[in-house]
């Protein structure tokens, strides 16, 4: 007998027992005029109604506990549940990120949840009743969904990426899964399928894939892209029995368009050149942007060295044309380098590396014009690099010397100052060439060591001369391009005129016109702060860039030195007269001193005392030399009034 069984039966016993009882005590309980006939048919009447009451309440209490017992109230309580299940996974559905939609067998939509809305843009009445082929983007063929139908028949699901069409019309990537569902009979009666937007993922993967791969300013292939496109092609044509070549393109004086016109202009001008090229070879060859203004050519099948040559000269033709950047007419020009394959290297690195050899025998070949790789440029490129760990060692051995220049004065035809250079006195190939090592200094980053090594010398020497009676008004030190920008050079200064105890008033700073017009702000604001330490400032090379003469007004500026280009022509040259002179007149009228540089002759020296130039110095006058050997008592009057 089972635990339901026994209940019941025990609860027919007891309301039996019950009821029982219940007609008992009605016969029992009669009152002593029961035998009057009247009034007994009344009683019974009464206790008759009540035993039916009774009796009902008796049995319906007795079916709720027989109910309970055979299980109604577990049904009741799992109704409440699954009720609050269906609730919950309403709920849910709704409140998904994942775009829901169910079909039932017949391939109809039969419900889609508030993310399917969001996603897809249509309405829930829009799309009830249709077939889910209304998404359809047309980039798959009937091969793909025959197979995911196979694979929904076969294994009850698929899962893969899609793409679907918007309401809008916009054709995006899902991820899907689809899942049939079945019936108690096993019977398939609708299909599920949960999606979820890709868009945001394919965006961040093309923008990642862009930024690995892609220069951002100009949209060309990046350094890294350009490499692997040429081992590409270095297998092919080894492959093939081919040839490719590379050209590597810089852009001549870019730096000048930088310093002058700002980073955003010269911007512009990047994008610019990057258009015309990509109009001048479209989509025929591989170019890219190597960094910097420095651009690349690679091309695929090269059968002759000539072609490279001609698409050189295109080159060159095409930028002979201005570039109009923000209403302003900008003349550019390029070198070229070319290298070969497998004339020249045999693998990627090594065509590039070559091509940069070949593009800077065509820098010092003038500029505007393209060489081809040979072995010598290499040999020279491996010398530039063991030049660079000796000059580091330079410094730290104490090979670097400071040499003078005297400054006369034209007027007075005495010596008024001294300009400090930079001499290096390698141990064994002798005196090094100022040209050979300073550009390999500014781009190794040692150029701001030489600096400082060079004030403090300066410094402590012009202290010696005041201590031994030598009373000149300066010592003038230059301050490359790169330590000027740095934006702490006051801080520096002032250190070293403490720890040498010099007069700041005794020092000249000579800063080129191209580092004070990089950041012209910034330039402003760190001249104030070294005029303020009381040491005077010069403008080195004027002439030769792109200074503004308003922002050349506000500058604490004492003296401007007229570039050696200009000192070269004269008397005879009328474009030198002309600009010797109006620089003449700009720093009379803005009561600045005006330095000539590189005199190497009587005429010059004449032709700028005539026209009021006070100050000068060259080899007419010295040469650079050792603190030791100047001649406090040369004056070059008599060769002066001849």
């Amino acid at each position: 007998m089972t635990d339901v069984t026994r209940k019941a039966l025990g609860a027919a016993v007891f309301y039996g027992w019950l009821t029982f009882m219940w007609w008992l005590a009605s016969r029992s309980l009669l009152p002593s005029w029961v035998h009057d006939p009247v009034r007994l048919g009344e009683y019974q009447q009464t206790s008759g109604y009540l035993w039916v009451a009774l009796s009902t309440l008796t049995l319906f209490m007795a079916r709720r506990h027989l109910l309970g017992w055979l299980g109604g109230t577990h049904l009741l309580r799992q109704h409440r549940e699954d009720h609050d299940r269906l609730r919950l996974a309403s709920a849910v559905f709704d409140s998904t990120r994942e775009g829901v939609l169910v079909t039932n067998n017949k391939a109809q939509i039969v419900h889609v949840n508030r993310a399917f809305v969001d996603i897809t843009g249509y309405q829930p009445d829009e799309v009830l009743g249709h077939n889910p082929s209304k998404f359809k983007s047309g980039r798959h063929d009937a091969d793909f969904y025959g197979q995911m139908y196979q694979a929904i028949e076969a294994d009850g699901q698929w899962n893969g990426e899609i793409w679907n069409r918007r309401k809008s019309g916009e054709v995006y990537p899902q991820w899907q899964s689809i899942r049939g569902i079945k019936d108690a009979d096993g019977q398939v009666r609708h299909f599920v399928a949960v999606f979820s937007d890709l868009s945001a993922i394919k965006r961040s993967e093309h923008e990642r894939v862009q930024l690995a791969h892609f220069d951002a300013l100009t949209g060309l292939p990046n350094r890294l892209l350009f490499t692997e496109r040429t081992t590409e092609a270095v297998a092919a044509a080894r492959a093939n029995r081919r040839h490719c070549a590379i050209l590597l393109l810089d852009l001549d004086h870019f730096k000048h368009i930088n310093d002058s016109l700002g980073h955003s202009l010269g911007d512009l001008v990047l994008k610019s050149v990057a258009e015309r090229l990509v109009g001048l070879f479209g989509a025929e060859l591989t170019l890219a942007r190597m960094g910097g203004d420095e651009f690349a050519l690679l091309v695929k099948d090269c059968p002759q060295m000539a072609m490279t040559a001609n698409l050189a000269q295109q080159v060159l033709e095409a930028f002979k044309a201005p570039f109009l950047i923000e209403d302003q007419a900008l003349f550019i020009t390029v070198s070229i380098g070319i290298s070969l394959f497998p004339n020249d290297a045999l693998s990627a690195e090594q065509l590039l590396r070559n091509a940069d050899a070949a593009l800077f025998k065509a820098k010092r070949g003038g500029r505007e014009n393209y060489a081809l790789y040979t072995e010598e440029l290499t040999a020279h490129a491996q010398q530039r690099v063991e030049l660079a760990g000796q000059l580091r060692r330079a410094i730290e051995q104490n090979e670097l010397r400071v040499y003078y220049q005297p400054v006369h004065d034209l007027t007075t035809r005495c010596i008024r100052g001294v300009e400090a250079l930079v001499r290096w006195e390698h141990p064994e190939r002798g005196m090094v060439s100022p040209g050979e090592f300073i550009p390999i200094a500014e781009q190794s980053g040692l150029i701001g060591d030489i600096d400082n090594w060079v004030l403090r010398a300066a410094c402590t020497q012009m202290g010696q001369w005041q201590a031994a009676g030598i009373a000149l008004d300066f010592v003038a030190v230059n301050i490359s391009s790169r330590r000027f920008i740095q934006g702490d050079l006051d801080l520096q200064v002032a250190a070293i005129l403490a720890d040498t105890g010099l007069d700041p008033a005794l020092l000249e700073l000579e800063v080129t016109e191209s580092a004070v017009m990089h950041d012209p702000e910034q330039a402003l604001e760190q001249l104030h702060r070294l005029r303020e330490l009381g040491l005077s400032l010069a403008i080195d090379d004027f002439g030769t860039g792109y200074s503004s003469l308003l922002r050349l007004k506000r500058m604490p500026v004492q003296k401007l030195k007229i570039d050696q280009g200009f000192v070269a022509g004269l008397p005879a040259d009328e474009d030198d007269i002309a600009i010797v002179c109006a620089i003449i007149a700009l720093a009379r009228s803005m009561g600045m001193k005006v330095l000539a540089e590189g005199i190497e002759t009587a005429e010059q020296a004449a032709f700028l005392f005539e026209n009021g130039c006070q100050l000068g110095q060259g080899y007419w006058f010295a040469r650079p030399m050792p603190a030791a050997r100047i001649d406090w008592a040369c004056a070059p009057s008599a060769r002066l009034r001849e």
